[in-house]
């Protein structure tokens, strides 16, 4: 099933989701994990890693055996409910009503369920409507009144918590102060309203409204003064509402916890019940995220399976503190095998530990190469060329530009599948592959196209400023051609001219980590595939590729000023000379003779470190258009000037090719390195036989489809093969 794609493991019946709800999809019991300290796990990846597919699939798969509730902590509807009465909903309220509305309903094992302590806060919490009448406030309560029962025991009470019927019954109350002139929030209508409630509560119910209530902060065990400061919580906004939203959260999973611990549900429910939080990175998700771990931490027990998303690595900054992360978090990944044991860290003497002692990381999966190119294989439509050279080179063109992230192959193989290579193709040639998304009745787009808006533009970085909305597209693209914070520095300030709110690198770099995009040493966007999406946007926004060449020569221009000017590079530098930065920068804009020129000049006496050199400076991708740079590696394309600059010049495009990662190198350009770097170490000049070593080891590199300068992004592509 294409949606479990890369999730066998996980989702199976002796799975990692199976023991975390002690039921596995077939309905068998499962020795359940953890416990009765549970962790709250995120699932942890950038875009395109199937976090949310992840959630789906739990859904679709454990949804009839436990109650299982998605709940996509992004999506506006609960914002548009809450609108009408901003004085008694809120996005979290609504969020967490919708989530009792579907329990409620569930028709599973054990049945549905009641939520009488929610009710009670909510219905208290309805104080707040605009008008403030008691016909107003009963109207608002009302929303909520179903919570409170089982369906098929409505108007019966709900086992022994309610005391004959509750429908009706708070308006009852409530009318009988109509007529009379109320001020805003009036004491008559919360007693009245509060009285409704505790009258018609059995002797369990108003126990346990006093035991939940009543440890409402500053309440002193009086669960009346408790649903007081709650609603008046609620009405003051900013932070006295948050603690009011999350002590409703808290009541949520004690009516969870509730219907799994009495003696009927000890003998009619199975498993765990689960809240699987989409898009847990808005500000709703992270702070359900933060009450239930500031709960658990605080000692508070339940056995609801929380499971969000988390874009950060680290799963967030608000585990932290705001501190660099002192130890880091348990975490999980599925490529290990079992999962680890799992306990909270001890509070130290300076006071609680960090809510991310409460946290399990469970790191999304790459797909392994064998399970990428199955599914590229899969979605073949045509029969292939004998030998299958056209299906192997679309396998390694997707396998490069994914980096193993599912969401990508699935778009990339889709798009590829009928899809023929040029000759000597580019792996970027495939992102031009028209493809047309399930159920769009819209033509058919590039791919790039549609990852671009998927990856990018409908995952904009949390705490993006909406004045730069509309051009965070624009700025990545033309980041993508940098390799450190000061060139991109240098672009940024370029391409804002004329606006009044200027991101800095440095806010950049920040958000695209917040967004779980990796980073890497040598490149601004540290990961590869996406940065192969930018390189292609940027070299189609203007004909003929004029906005990358304006941005590298904007980049070349400034690192001539800063040689000429004999700076040295900032410590955190890609490169380890400013002549080299440019050197990058005049290569892939047009100066590949001055770029030979330059190192033909430069090898005399410093053999190894011209060859750094080198690498750096051909650490860079190729423009579109015709590549000449095979035949003139191989010497194929007539070059001028003497031995020593003939060889140079061949060499540099060798290199180049090694470096790019965007097409095969194998045994041809292995030799071809061999030969020329064997030539140049029999020449006439100092040092030379130093490089007949370096022959030996990049060619061995590069038949081996390896970078001949190593970092971060190159490495992930390595893991790939």
């Amino acid at each position: 099933m294409c949606e479990e794609l890369g999730f066998e493991r996980l989702l199976g019946d002796e799975g990692f989701f199976a023991r975390l709800f002690g039921r596995a999809p077939s309905g068998a019991g499962r020795d359940p994990l953890y416990g009765p300290d549970l962790p709250v796990v995120l699932l942890t990846g950038g875009p395109g890693m199937g976090k949310g597919r992840l959630l789906r699939a739990v859904r679709d798969r454990f949804g009839a055996k436990v109650p299982v509730i998605h709940l996509d902590c992004a999506s506006p509807v609960f914002a548009d409910r809450a609108e009408p009465e901003p004085g008694a909903r809120s996005t979290a309220t609504e969020a967490l009503a919708e989530v009792a509305h579907r329990l409620r309903t569930w028709q599973g094992t054990g049945g549905s369920f009641a939520f009488p302590r929610l009710f009670a806060g909510l219905a208290m919490v309805a104080t707040g409507v605009a008008d403030g009448t008691p016909e107003a406030v009963a109207t608002e309560a009302e929303r909520y009144e179903n919570l409170a029962q089982r369906p098929r025991l409505r108007g019966l009470g709900t086992g022994d918590f309610w005391r004959g019927v509750l429908h009706g019954a708070i308006r009852n109350l409530l009318t009988t102060l109509s007529g009379q002139a109320f001020d805003p929030y009036s004491a008559a209508v919360s007693n009245a309203l509060l009285d409704a409630l505790f009258e018609r509560a059995a002797p369990r119910g108003r126990a346990e409204l006093e035991r939940v209530y009543g440890a409402y902060p500053g309440a002193a065990g009086q669960p009346r003064i408790g649903l007081r400061i709650l609603a008046a919580d609620f009405r003051a906004g900013g932070e006295a509402r948050e603690v009011a939203e999350s002590f409703l959260f808290r009541a949520l999973r004690e009516d969870l916890e509730a219907a799994y611990a009495s003696p009927s549900g000890w003998l009619r429910r199975v498993g765990r019940p689960g809240l699987l939080l989409d898009h847990a990175e808005s500000s709703p998700g992270e702070q359900l995220l933060r009450a239930v771990l500031t709960d658990r931490r605080g000692g508070q027990r339940d056995r609801v399976v929380i499971v969000g998303t988390a874009r950060r690595a680290d799963g967030g900054a608000f585990l932290h503190g705001g501190l660099p992360p002192a130890t880091p978090p348990a975490e999980y990944r599925p490529a290990d095998g079992a999962p680890p044991a799992w306990s909270r860290r001890g509070d130290d003497a300076a006071g609680p530990g960090p809510l991310a002692d409460g946290v399990l990381l469970l790191r999304m999966p790459l797909l392994t190469g064998d399970q990428l190119r199955r599914e590229t294989v899969r979605r073949q439509q045509r029969a292939e060329p004998e030998g299958g050279t056209n299906r192997r080179r679309i396998d390694a063109a997707v396998a490069r530009l994914s980096g193993g992230r599912p969401h990508t192959v699935i778009r990339l193989a889709t798009a590829a599948a009928s899809f023929r290579m040029p000759a000597d193709a580019n792996d970027r040639d495939i992102l031009g592959a028209p493809l047309r998304l399930p159920g769009d009745d819209a033509p058919e787009r590039p791919v790039a196209d549609v990852l671009l808006r998927e990856l990018i533009l409908d995952q904009l970085p949390v705490q993006l400023p909406d004045e730069h909305h509309d051009q965070w597209l624009d700025l990545l693209t033309h980041l993508s051609v940098a390799h450190d914070s000061e060139c991109a520095d240098v672009l940024l300030r370029h391409h804002q001219q004329g606006h009044v709110h200027h991101l800095t690198a440095h806010h950049v770099s920040r958000l695209l980590i917040d967004t779980g995009w990796p980073t890497c040493e040598r490149h601004f966007i540290g990961d590869f595939g996406l940065r192969q999406l930018l390189v292609h946007r940027l070299y189609g926004l203007r004909p003929g590729g004029a906005a990358w060449y304006a941005d590298h020569h904007l980049l070349r221009d400034h690192y001539a000023r800063r040689a000429d000017g004999r700076q040295p590079p900032p410590g955190d530098g890609a490169f380890r000379s400013v002549t080299a930065h440019r050197m990058n920068h005049h290569l892939v804009s047009g100066g590949a003779d001055d770029v030979v020129t330059h190192l033909a000049a430069t090898l005399p006496g410093r053999p190894l470190e011209w060859c750094a050199e080198l690498l750096e400076i051909a650490q860079a991708p190729y423009p579109g258009g015709a590549d000449a740079r095979r035949g003139r590696a191989q010497g194929l394309v007539g070059a001028d000037g003497p031995p020593l600059r003939r060889t140079v010049d061949q060499l540099l495009h060798a290199v180049w090719l090694c470096e790019e990662r965007t097409r095969p190198t194998g045994k041809e350009t292995a030799r071809t390195l061999a030969k020329l770097l064997d030539l140049l170490s029999i020449m006439d000049f100092d040092g030379a036989g130093r490089l007949s070593r370096t022959a030996t080891d990049w060619s061995a590199l590069a038949e081996n489809e390896q970078p001949l300068l190593r970092c971060t992004c190159t490495e992930q592509l390595r893991r790939r093969r």
